[in-house]
């Protein structure tokens, strides 16, 4: 009895497995019929409607923080280092002393360009003297014309020489003044800076570099298009309103208190960039922005009225063209080519393509292709977050 419920049991198992088979393959038969007669597949994606509201248009470029004045510090005379009154990094400003430059030769120089002036005067003091003698014979036609002439050429002669001593004399008074060096601008010194005890050569040798810091220059370029649009807006020039009201945005994504100003506008465009070398102008009263960091430049443009904006997430770029995967009304995909305008914080302007209210994808882009069913769920515009280039 035992051995018969035993093959019982044995046959229910087997006729379950069988039921499990059967449903299982015919799922998958029909799975794979559908997938073949081209039935989408539903992606889950999340979506957005497109905003339209009143926007200032801003224009934004990367920049990198530059010294209006980088001075390598040379020195004038030659020498040994005896003294440093910096060291490197620190802050300097027009006139500081910074070396010493041990000048005992320079006022050896002094004693004897001073020996050789007053040897030059006393020589010359003697000749004019022979020369009045001179001048009162030869107006009694004691002396010959001749011999008048060569003592006036020797007294014009040695008040040369009086002329020459004088100014070796002041050359090595400035030689000696020189071996002092000062700043010539306010600034930042370089840590590379000179040791005490090097030789420097007069006009060679790199004592130490510095950066002024206050006011600063942000570098960015603008392409010809962006430069074209601009100077279209003012008639040939750019306009006075996108010139004077520069916002910088640092590295770490803080705004920069103080606004700036375009100063230089490079004089043509670059021949293998393609674009417009600018250079701002920033005020840098604490000395936060430093030569080598990157910003970025924000140019207030005017208020966009009735703006159409989606998130910068939404719009695909593909070569020259850009599109946007819209959610039609029955829930599946329709990629739409569309233009951008300019792009504003986390948004982008849109020109054409696109109406106000319409739901757009901003998550799941890449998994969607044209008629793509999509399960959809719905997200505020402004929770979209901007993608981050690589």
């Amino acid at each position: 009895m035992k051995g018969k419920q035993l093959r019982y049991l044995y046959a229910g198992i087997a006729i379950v497995l069988m039921v499990i088979g059967i449903v299982a393959g015919r799922n998958f038969f029909q799975a794979k019929s559908s997938a073949a007669a081209g039935v989408p597949q539903s992606a889950a994606v999340k979506a957005t409607q497109v905003v339209q509201r009143d926007t200032p248009v801003t224009n934004e470029f990367a920049g990198k923080i530059k010294s209006k004045n980088e001075v390598k510090i040379m020195s004038k005379v030659s020498g040994n280092i005896i003294a440093k009154m910096v060291k490197g990094g620190d802050t300097v400003s027009q006139g500081q002393p910074l070396f010493q430059i041990d000048d005992k030769q320079y006022r050896s120089a002094i004693r004897s360009a001073n020996a050789s002036l007053l040897k030059a005067q006393a020589t010359l003091n003697n000749s004019e003297k022979d020369l009045e003698r001179y001048q009162r014979l030869a107006a009694v036609k004691g002396v010959s014309q001749q011999t008048l002439d060569a003592q006036e050429a020797q007294a014009a002669e040695n008040e040369a020489a009086v002329a020459v001593c004088r100014a070796a004399l002041q050359q090595a008074y400035e030689d000696q003044q020189d071996t002092l060096i000062v700043s010539p601008v306010d600034g930042r010194i370089d840590v590379n800076d000179i040791s005490i005890g090097q030789y420097v050569t007069a006009g060679s040798t790199t004592m130490a570099t510095i950066s002024s810091l206050d006011p600063i220059w942000v570098q960015f370029s603008m392409s010809e298009n962006d430069y074209l649009n601009f100077v279209r807006l003012g008639n040939g020039v750019l306009p006075e309103y996108l010139k004077n009201n520069l916002t910088l945005v640092l590295g770490n994504g803080q705004e920069y208190s103080l606004s700036g100003y375009i100063e230089q506008i490079d004089k043509g465009v670059g021949d293998t960039t393609g674009t417009i070398t600018i250079k701002a102008s920033f005020d840098n009263p604490q000395h936060m922005l430093l030569p080598g960091m990157f910003a970025k430049i924000v140019m207030h443009g005017d208020v966009r009225k009735g703006a159409l904006l989606v998130p910068q997430k939404a719009v695909k770029e593909l070569l020259d063209s850009t599109f946007i995967t819209v959610v039609t009304a029955d829930n599946t995909a329709d990629i739409r080519p569309v233009k951008m305008g300019n792009k504003v914080g986390a948004f982008w302007i849109v020109e054409s393509g696109l109406a106000a209210g319409e739901t757009i994808v901003v998550d799941g882009i890449d998994k969607v292709k044209q008629g793509t069913a999509l399960n959809v769920t719905m997200v505020q515009p402004d929770d979209v977050q901007t993608p981050v280039k690589q």
